[in-house]
């Protein structure tokens, strides 16, 4: 693999190319949450076509393109301040712009992987600008971007953004808007702010709510000995290794295969079926007691969802995503058929009524400044295949790749195409070095693979 250093031009800010409101604007309930106050991001990898860009280069036409979807997104070139006697958060439209750094590495694209780059890259902090401490978000740039030239025309786009103004599917569409501009077409669409539709209610009524969290409203959510005896908890991150997962076409007709019948008449999706199985995987190599209680949370994105009742309109790039929680003890969700752990999560979506979703809104509100959901023995997983990086394109230039290149607790589900074009699920997966190569034995007993067959390779932090 590839080992360089990139060298990189001094940060600049971006405005935006053209005058924008100088004003206030609030932020949801949802985007306020307090476990949201974190700097996400993400990375792309592009191929140019022959020829490449007609006057340019690439990190120079990107960075007008940037300066033009401001104009559009100015509330990113904003910052965000804290109201002093709430604590909510509100965007201050300063105009100020977003961070930008052009740089260049030694390396071809093809040394990324072959026929597409692939995670775990190498020397990621050399493509990711410096975004300070990630989980400081006010009174600072709300994006950073580094897009990075490489020898024979490819390059990489890779960025920092505010959880709290974007979620995946927002940060994609501004992303799409920039990648619009620079091939001299117009955003496909165009954003839309409307962010008192996700506020909580006047008076917050917390009517309809997973009893799961229950100790976090009542303040009494931590368990010192809990977390003692949770290795995710007791093992500092930096301890941890950090792999990809890869799932093709036939591991997953491999596993749904394995479901009994009266379940496949169901419709089951792929993300459903993989989560299923990582979850028990991973409960297994953590070693819980039988009796424990163990969680599993999954974003659901409310965009479409209730279309009549909740009617987010289309351009909507705030976070518009809400947690549901399936629960079980290690002996149930271990012991029992796979069919049955799928089925835990077909009914957790199914019970997430517009209700449900509003009273999650109101808790968030009521918690601000405090975490909203329970610390030990939970497995968060954000599915993100679907986002759409993969289809991003330049005119001039294609995405080839893309992923989430830092570890994260969560596990993230991207697409990824293999060196025979099938479309394959991509897992990311943090855990304590003890526990990781229990977890992969466990996943490849399931795929009936050699071990070490459907991982990347390891990632240590």
């Amino acid at each position: 693999m590839a080992k360089f250093t990139a060298r990189r031009s001094k940060p600049e800010l971006v405005a935006p190319a053209r005058p924008t409101p100088r004003e206030t604007k609030a932020l949801s309930d949802i985007d306020d949450c307090y476990d949201l106050r974190v700097y996400s991001c993400g990375i792309g990898f592009f191929r140019c076509r022959p020829g490449g860009h007609p006057t340019t280069t690439p990190a120079k036409a990107i960075k007008a393109a940037l300066a033009e979807a401001l104009v559009y997104y100015y509330p990113i070139a904003g910052r965000l301040r804290e109201v002093f006697q709430t604590k909510k958060l509100v965007v201050d439209c300063t105009g100020e712009g977003v961070v930008f750094v052009e740089a260049s590495a030694d390396v071809g694209l093809e040394e990324f992987g072959n026929p597409a780059p692939r995670p775990p890259y190498p020397c990621i902090e050399e493509l990711l600008c410096d975004a300070g401490d990630t989980k400081v978000v006010v009174d600072k740039p709300l994006f950073f971007v580094q897009v990075t030239e490489f020898i024979g025309g490819g390059f990489a786009l890779a960025y920092h953004v505010c959880h709290n103004i974007v979620d995946g599917f927002g940060s994609m569409q501004f992303i799409r808007s920039v990648t619009d501009l620079a091939r001299g077409a117009q955003p496909t669409v165009l954003p839309v702010w409307e962010r008192h539709i996700l506020m909580a209610r006047t008076r917050p009524c917390i009517i309809d709510i997973d009893p799961v969290y229950t100790p976090v409203l009542t303040g009494s959510e931590y368990d010192a000995d809990a977390v003692a005896k949770d290795v995710m908890l007791s093992t500092q991150i930096e301890s941890m290794v950090h792999k990809y997962f890869l799932f093709s076409p036939r591991d997953i007709a491999h596993l749904r295969g394995q479901l009994v019948p009266w379940i496949l008449n169901k419709p089951i999706t792929t993300f459903e079926l993989i989560t299923a199985v990582m979850w028990r995987c991973r409960t297994i190599a953590l070693g819980y007691e039988v009796d424990i209680k163990v969680w599993l949370s999954f974003t659901l994105n409310t965009r479409g969802r209730w279309k009549r009742d909740l009617p987010i309109p289309q351009g909507y790039y705030g976070n518009a995503l809400v947690h549901t929680i399936v629960e079980a003890t290690v002996s149930d969700l271990c012991g029992r058929p796979l069919g049955h752990t799928v089925e835990l999560l077909h009914k957790a979506k199914a019970n997430m009524s517009l209700e449900r979703m509003r009273s999650m809104v109101d808790m968030m509100a009521l918690l601000r400044g405090r975490p909203t959901l329970p610390a030990q023995h939970i497995y968060w997983v954000t599915d993100i295949s679907h986002i759409g990086y993969d289809t991003l394109d330049f005119g001039w230039a294609e995405c080839v790749s893309s992923a989430m290149p830092l570890p994260r607790l969560s596990s993230y589900h991207t697409r990824y195409k293999d060196e025979y074009d099938g479309e394959s699920i991509m897992v990311s997966v943090l855990l304590p070095m003890s526990v990781m190569d229990k977890f992969a034995k466990e996943i490849t007993s399931w795929l009936k693979k050699d071990y070490g067959g459907n991982y990347l390779r390891s990632s240590s932090l």
